[in-house]
């Protein structure tokens, strides 16, 4: 991505302990089923409140549209995640109100190991998340090198759709879509995975406008609809237990994370997100 124009967000909030990495003047300094469940919960980011997860992984690479992000404690790891975060908080300013809501923003904690939120006590193992009851996006740095290092899903911008879709959870909050789940948290059309495909349908719209702002560079897109490709429920069951059950899928099949990306991408209507009226995912 083109970042060295964007100015990293001021609602970062940098919880690891040691310092550095931190946004603006807004920043306090205090303190990514065995396998499956640690990949699962690495990209889409669980939402606590709702039962799900993320994941990812990849390499580096000589230019810099195909680099990975800065490993895990550098400022420029942090900054990065700001200056995306920055967008994400542009692009939606601008398209929230084409959903009937006025964005608020939401703060971004960096954490190491484990952090405390209104959604609990987690440990990293749970990956990038979103907690709806205080509004805020968790992020533990070292899930960078897991997915640059482990699931191959090389790039920044791999990096970047991951925090692109765990705000798409908060627009999800914002617009009350989040409360459809209910109890319907497991199956190929169940409620959790209309709600985590919604998610990449919004990272999608999100890449259309950072794209319109000549933020994106040759390879970004298909460096997230690689991630979208490694990190679907059909492709993570058989990595980690050599078969695949529908029954208990909770993000979607790798097709199904990459045709809802692709949806937000190539239109840029956040309309278009609606998988809860879909007939079919």
């Amino acid at each position: 991505m083109k970042l060295d124009d964007v100015q990293r967000s001021g609602n970062m909030v940098d919880r690891r302990g040691g310092g550095g990495g931190g946004a603006g003047g807004k920043i306090a300094l205090s303190g990514g089923t065995i396998v499956v469940v640690l990949i699962v919960s690495v990209v889409t980011g669980i939402n606590p409140l709702t039962l799900l997860g993320g994941l990812q992984g990849g390499e580096s690479a000589p230019t810099e549209a195909n680099a990975p992000p800065p490993a895990e404690g550098t400022d420029r790891a942090a900054d990065f995640v700001g200056k995306v975060l920055a967008t994400t908080e542009s692009a939606w300013t601008e398209l929230a109100p084409q959903l009937g809501v006025t964005y608020r923003e939401p703060k971004l904690v960096l954490f190491r190991d484990g952090v405390s939120s209104a959604c609990g006590q987690q440990s990293a193992a749970v990956g990038p998340f979103y907690c709806p009851g205080d509004e805020q996006a968790y992020l533990d740095l070292t899930f960078f090198d897991d997915l640059s290092a482990r699931f191959g899903a090389p790039g920044d911008f791999a990096a970047a759709y991951v925090v692109a879709h765990e705000i798409g959870h908060h627009l999800q909050k914002i617009t009350g879509s989040d409360r459809k789940v209910g109890n319907d948290r497991e199956g190929a059309e169940s409620g959790a995975v209309r709600l985590e495909l919604q998610a990449d349908c919004y990272a999608g719209v999100w890449a259309s406008w950072a794209q319109k702002k000549g933020l994106l560079e040759t390879g970004d897109a298909e460096e997230a609809l690689k991630a979208a490709n490694q990190i679907g429920d059909d492709t993570l069951q058989k990595r980690g237990r050599g078969k695949v059950t529908p029954d208990s899928f909770t993000h979607g099949t790798s097709a199904q994370r990459q045709k809802w990306f692709s949806t937000g991408l190539s239109s840029g209507d956040p309309k278009r997100c609606d998988t809860f009226a879909a007939a079919t995912l």
